[in-house]
């Protein structure tokens, strides 16, 4: 028999190799297989017309879809335990393969195929995709409390089904952070794929330290309309001044960059590195030192202070999402780390997390360019802070020392752009 995987370490080719393990059965790797070639040809589409794989090729026919050959493949071997021992027991390995594919494996296949810019990424959708998510592992997390496998004392075709489609999720989507939510889980993840039989397929596994960030920080459509001025001036020159001189060519090359406009501003009293450097330096005492130090640095006339609410805090129920979609908007507002600086306080001991910043801006206005590329600020409701009303001016010392608790709630997390 003969399996075409498609790649190492193909998580869906894993289960029917597995199963083989367990089972007594050889199965062979397909040589010589290329991806987006060999599954387009004729005789591959006669073994799976969508082109898909893992797929088994056998003396009596193939057979495609990861499930299907996993069971295939147990079913090769008599009374194979992998299947239990009594019709209950089949019965609800067949339940735990549905679950696993239905409640795990589809909500991680979307959240990874969103976050590698497969398919567009919308914070909103992800935000369901991971509750849905949390359930099933909640769920999983409940039956697994008194249980060392899925059903019965040994390992099942369900344990080895849910195993590879976990090992998606802990090797390359969800931290510490977020297992450790779901200690059985934790448990079973880790007993199941130390099994010599399991171990021997997929090897080491290694949990990964964070989720992967988006691949593509801008909005879907929003690189095409930002695609056609770049493409236009290209093809009006050719054709309008096809014989335009070389030395005119030579006089816009050095043409300056327009300056940001920031930077025609009047001088300012404050050194916007001075304060970042006392914020980084002061380990101690940091009210009396960095809080003070600030405030008589403040220049009124040459910046502002701004404080910022999310609007959609009801959809943070997920503390490691809420944290990536902070760091995701401090990462995407490094175009402006000349001009400001920014704390952002994720608040709360249980979902839904509120999200509340303070800013510090060049200017008496959000910076135009700030506004227009990041996208996330339409996000918050923005309020300048009065630094005379002293409830106010209170309110960002608090914000940039990380007070706790923050108006009567502790901090999940603080985070700085500086």
């Amino acid at each position: 028999m003969k399996l075409y995987v498609g790649y190492p370490g193909n998580k869906n080719a894993n289960k029917a190799l597995i199963a083989a393990e367990y089972s007594g059965v050889k199965i062979s790797i397909a040589e010589n297989f290329e991806m987006g070639v060999t599954n387009k040809t004729p005789e591959f589409l006669k073994m799976n017309p969508i082109g898909k794989i893992p797929v088994l090729e056998t003396p009596e026919g193939t057979v495609f879809e990861s499930n299907a050959i996993a069971r295939y493949v147990v079913k090769l071997k008599a009374d194979n335990p992998l299947f239990g021992s009594s019709a209950i027991e089949y019965g609800q390995i067949e339940q735990w393969i549905d679950f696993s594919s239905l409640e795990i494996d589809a909500n991680l296949i979307s959240y990874f195929k969103a976050r590698m810019g497969w398919t567009p990424y919308f914070p909103a959708v992800e935000e369901a995709t991971i509750a849905s998510l949390k359930r099933g592992f909640e769920a999983l997390n409940t039956h697994l409390a008194l249980k060392t496998y899925l059903v019965g004392d040994s390992i099942t075709l369900a344990d080895i089904v849910m195993a590879c489609n976990l090992y998606l999720g802990f090797a390359r989507l969800l931290p510490k952070s977020f297992t450790s939510e779901f200690p059985h889980v934790e448990r079973y993840f880790w007993t199941v794929v130390n099994q010599p039989n399991i171990k021997k397929v997929i090897g080491d596994v290694k949990q990964t330290d964070s989720v992967p960030p988006v691949e593509s920080a801008k909005k879907p459509g929003q690189e095409k309309e930002k695609a056609k001025p770049k493409e236009a001036p290209k093809k009006e020159a050719k054709k309008v001044e096809p014989a335009k001189p070389a030395t005119d060519e030579v006089e816009e090359a050095p043409k300056p960059k327009a300056k940001n406009p920031l930077d025609l501003l009047p001088p300012s009293k404050m050194v916007l590195d001075d304060w970042k450097r006392l914020y980084s330096n002061t380990k101690s005492n940091f009210r009396e030192v960095a809080i003070k130090g600030f405030w008589d640095m403040y220049d009124p006339e040459g910046y502002s202070l701004w404080f910022c609410d999310y609007k959609y805090n009801d959809e943070n129920t997920v503390s490691f999402v809420t944290l990536n979609k902070v760091g995701g908007f401090l990462q995407r507002m490094d175009l402006a780390r000349k001009y400001a600086f920014g704390k952002m306080l994720i608040i709360g001991g249980q979902p839904p997390f509120k999200v509340k910043g303070l800013w510090l801006f060049r200017g008496q206005e959000i910076p135009q360019f700030i506004m227009d590329e990041c996208y996330d600020m339409e996000l918050y409701e923005w309020t300048k802070v009065d630094i005379t009303d002293e409830a106010q001016k209170e309110r960002a010392s608090q914000m940039i020392e990380d007070f706790e608790p923050f108006e009567g709630e502790p901090l999940l997390d603080a985070k700085c752009f500086k």
